[in-house]
């Protein structure tokens, strides 16, 4: 039996996670899907990147888990990164699905392009999250799939901590610390700030590539849980 810790990204919840989730526990594995915090309690313009990192490694800690399989999806490579360097005893393996592998120093905002990068800065100011539309989820997200579907998940999102985006890790890969890693990407991702093959190259690795888009832990949980395990 493995130990798995799901990480969501940007926007996103637990619920986000359970369709894999409930694939791997039936493979006879532990799954635990987290929501971060200020994604669905307190003020989600005053919590921090170390906040996220903290209540990863809380969770671990407090079910005692070892061998843990640390599985991060889009944003949510930033908070798994910086708790895999604070428990290397207690991880296994780090999993970036479609996600950002962060380099020291360079936050979240700054792996946007230039243009992309001062809007979403000037939203955190103004607004102290970053809120994603309609029309971005339709765009990026799940751009192939049928209007319902980007509807339903589209009300399930919830602004974005601004923090989160602007802070950033002082820790280098987890390979440099002999934390074995592996890249998954969605074969037909478009959110991500940068090609998944480049942040994979960061940890001199070359991706698996499973079907489906950013959201492919929602649209193929089957190809996504296959791949985990």
């Amino acid at each position: 039996m493995k130990n798995y810790v799901l990480i969501p990204g940007a926007w996103h919840g637990a619920w986000a996670w359970q369709p894999v989730a409930t694939r791997l526990r039936a493979a006879g594995h532990r799954a635990l899907t987290l929501t971060m915090p200020g994604i669905d309690d307190g003020d989600p313009t005053g919590v921090r990147l170390t906040d996220a990192v903290d209540h990863i490694i809380d969770t671990i800690r407090g079910y005692d888990m070892r061998d843990v399989v640390l599985v991060a999806h889009s944003w949510g490579g930033y908070p798994a990164t910086g708790a895999a360097h604070r428990l290397p005893d207690r991880i296994a393996e780090v999993v970036y699905f479609s996600a950002v592998v962060p380099e020291p120093g360079v936050s979240q905002v700054d792996e946007l392009p230039a243009e992309m990068g001062g809007f979403v800065r000037a939203t955190i100011e103004a607004e102290g999250v970053v809120p994603i539309g309609f029309d971005a989820l339709q765009a990026v997200l799940l751009p192939d799939e049928p209007e319902p579907v980007q509807r339903v998940i589209h009300e399930l999102l919830v602004p974005h901590p601004g923090h989160y985006f602007t802070d950033t890790l002082d820790v280098p890969q987890v390979t440099s610390i002999g934390l074995t890693a592996r890249y998954v990407l969605a074969e037909r991702d478009l959110a991500l700030a940068k090609p998944g093959a480049e942040f994979a190259a960061r940890l001199g690795l070359t991706p698996t590539t499973v079907p489906g888009g950013h959201e492919a832990l929602l649209t193929h949980p089957d190809d996504v849980a296959k791949a985990l395990l």
